[in-house]
């Protein structure tokens, strides 16, 4: 085995990078592998009585060699993919599987967990937590099956990681193969920023002139901008067309009948468990408890982002009609003409503030605000990355090292789509202790040559936020256990620290001192500002409505018997719902990632909804003090929420910060949906 899978030798312990290579991952999962098997086999033989310390601790550090082997290989499959990595995603992907129905089912675990669970009352409170932590998830995993039961859970788990696997790249292959030349005299109406952004793209794939691909940062300006309407057609059907069959790859890609079998498989597996639907099985240890409870809040706020959605469309089909267009107005209009009402009612222009986004202006502010609240901060850290764009920095407080950060911003047609964090290792205190190494992921559009400025959209500067939100989550852990660490909370709870944090980016004083002009240093003019801030919420209908379609369309797949025709179900839940036909889901089915990638999300799309019911509270904590840097509310925020992890429930790291649950006001108030 390459030794730097195991030990990282790089600076402040992080990986050498340039130290791997790919051929070191299989012989290394191999071992890792093995290594974690034995571990586990011999906690469930040890013919000692099950204690806390031979049980529960040892069980948390059986995997750690394999979990680092693992952290760097997905870290890298999901930043830069390539056919080897692809492979070994699929070959290590059962064989895990097979490993979590061996461990996850094992009756002797099961048995000295529950064990010592009977005894948990006298252990000490986190101790308390990862045995009932760990108990619930053995019980859920299927360690209580007996005979044909157990055996179908374990070709259940075995068959469902090769299919996420298959969904994700598939997805992955149509964004990448995707390349919609646009020729010098169908230009009309894009900024110059991103047309040098369409030629960057271009040049980066080889090619002359310039080019629309599937990345969110160039596709969605593209369908703001361009006045051409069959291209803005063309290109927003491959968009909607990922992994239908219909992409860029097209049957080869087909990610259809792989969604209908997860769906009938998750069904199994929840009725194998007991549950009337996965539905019910997945949403039972969340903070929202069952479906029923999570419509309610999707409806509520349906409603009202309906009707405002209906409004819009009546005022867009008008313009779209003043341009002589005998059509509906249709998903590819719908961009265009909203970018355009909102300049006409808010007399703002997003291209006016492209020079003051930019992205190291605004790492500055998501430093800053950082620092304001919880007294971080941040040095550049050289260190041998996996690209030359990628940086890193060592997070501070008071002198003492809290974790190393690491930012990888641009879009690369290797990289997997979206924006996420992760954790190449996370913080506890075993031991000597463990700090996190955090990383960010975004996809912006990459600048036009080496040295120059980096511009963001208002939509990527809140994505820089948001996922710096996760960030914190991570950095500002302080639990002893790393099964309860960072973001190892409930789904519907873990988007919150994330989207409280975007709060912040609308505040005119953060704004005022980092969105500056890129070259002349002054600050954005207050009147853009504010223009820029009303028009945030001028487009709310669309935005709640395509969420809530999604989160909607998630749901019912999990509800009941699962459909055989996953579209024909999809086009029933929104005639349903009588949405909007102008207004896709913003995940259709055959690239919805975020339910059919894995698990976590999947009846749980709902949960960023979820979470900004309580994000929209906790910001209104800071603003009844009169400061939105107020030190008293940060550091409860932190000592209720952020440092603890999953140390307790959800619903009661929530009360510890705010004394009462949030309703939904807030939400619709900061949507300007009320």
């Amino acid at each position: 085995m390459n030794p730097e899978l195991i030990r990282w030798t790089g600076p402040e312990g992080l990986p050498r990078f340039d130290l791997i290579a790919d051929k070191d991952f299989a012989p290394a999962f191999d071992t890792a592998l093995a290594q974690a098997e034995a571990a586990m086999e011999a906690i469930a033989a040890n013919p000692a009585a099950p204690d806390f310390d031979n049980t529960l601790a040892a069980m948390e550090l059986a995997e750690e060699p394999l979990n680092r082997v693992l952290s760097i290989f997905y870290t890298l499959a999901a930043v830069d993919s390539n056919d080897l990595r692809q492979s070994l995603q699929r070959d290590f992907a059962p064989r895990l599987a097979a490993y979590g129905s061996k461990t996850g089912m094992d009756p002797r675990l099961y048995a000295r967990v529950r064990a010592v669970a009977e005894g948990a009352d006298t252990l000490e409170p986190q101790d308390a937590r990862i045995t009932t932590l760990a108990l619930r998830d053995l019980t859920r995993s299927g360690a209580g099956l007996e005979g044909a039961a157990r055996q179908r859970m374990t070709e259940i788990r075995g068959r469902m990681a090769e299919l996420t696997t298959q969904f994700s790249q598939n997805v992955l292959a149509d964004e990448r193969d995707f390349v919609l030349p646009v020729a010098d005299d169908r230009l009309d109406g894009l900024p110059d920023w991103l047309i040098r952004a369409m030629r960057a793209a271009a040049k980066e794939r080889g090619l002359q002139g310039q080019v629309v691909t599937l990345n969110r940062s160039l596709i969605v300006p593209f369908l703001e901008h361009a006045t051409d309407r069959a291209l803005r057609e063309v290109a927003f059907r491959a968009w909607a067309a990922r992994g239908s069959g219909q992409g860029a790859n097209g049957a080869e890609t087909d990610n259809l009948p792989i969604a209908a079998e997860i769906l009938s498989l998750r069904h199994e597996r929840a009725q194998l468990l007991g549950y009337e639907d996965f539905a019910a099985w997945k949403l039972e240890p969340e903070m929202a408890g069952s479906a029923e409870r999570v419509e309610d809040l999707l409806r509520q706020v349906w409603d009202a982002a309906r009707r405002r959605a209906g409004d819009d469309e009546a005022r867009l089909a008008a313009m779209l009609h003043a341009d002589g267009v005998n059509d509906r107005l249709q998903p590819w209009d719908w961009r265009l003409y909203a970018e355009r009402l909102r300049k006409e009612t808010h007399d703002f222009d997003a291209a006016r503030i492209k020079p003051y986004l930019t992205l190291d202006a605004m790492l500055g502010a998501v430093f800053d605000v950082a620092n304001r609240l919880f007294g971080l901060e941040f040095q550049p850290l050289r260190a041998p990355l996996w690209a030359d764009d990628v940086r890193a920095w060592k997070v501070t407080r008071d002198g003492r090292l809290m974790a190393i950060f690491v930012g990888d911003y641009f879009a690369r047609p290797s990289k997997r789509s979206g924006a996420w964090c992760s954790a190449l290792q996370v913080q506890h205190r075993i031991g000597q202790g463990q700090r996190p190494i955090v990383v960010n992921v975004c996809n912006f559009t990459p600048p036009e040559q080496a040295g120059a400025p980096a511009f963001l959209s208002w939509d990527d500067a809140r994505t820089l936020f948001h996922e710096f939100g996760h960030a914190t989550h991570h950095i500002l852990s302080d639990v002893k256990w790393p099964s309860i660490s960072g973001t190892s909370v409930a789904q519907d709870f873990v988007e919150l620290p994330s989207q409280l944090y975007e709060h912040w980016l609308e505040q005119p004083q953060v704004l005022d001192a980092h969105a500056r002009h890129c070259q002349t240093g002054e600050p954005l003019p207050a009147d853009l500002r504010d223009r820029l801030l009303a028009a945030g919420k001028a487009d709310a209908g669309f935005s709640t409505t395509e969420y809530l379609e999604s989160a909607l369309v998630d749901l019912a797949f999990h509800r009941g018997q699962p459909p055989a025709d996953v579209m024909a179900r999809q086009s029933a839940i929104l005639g349903a719902l009588s949405a909007p036909g102008a207004i896709p889901m913003r995940h259709a089915t055959p690239h919805f990632a975020h339910i059919f990638s894995g698990d976590s999300y999947a009846s749980g799309y709902y949960s960023y909804m979820w979470s900004e019911v309580m994000d929209a509270d906790a910001f209104a904590a800071f603003e009844e003090t009169g400061d939105i840097f107020d030190p008293a509310t940060a550091r409860r925020l932190e000592e209720t929420i952020l440092s603890r992890g999953g140390s307790l429930p959800a619903d009661e790291l929530w009360i510890a910060f705010r004394e009462r649950m949030p309703g939904v006001e807030a939400l619709l108030r900061g949507r300007g949906l009320n």
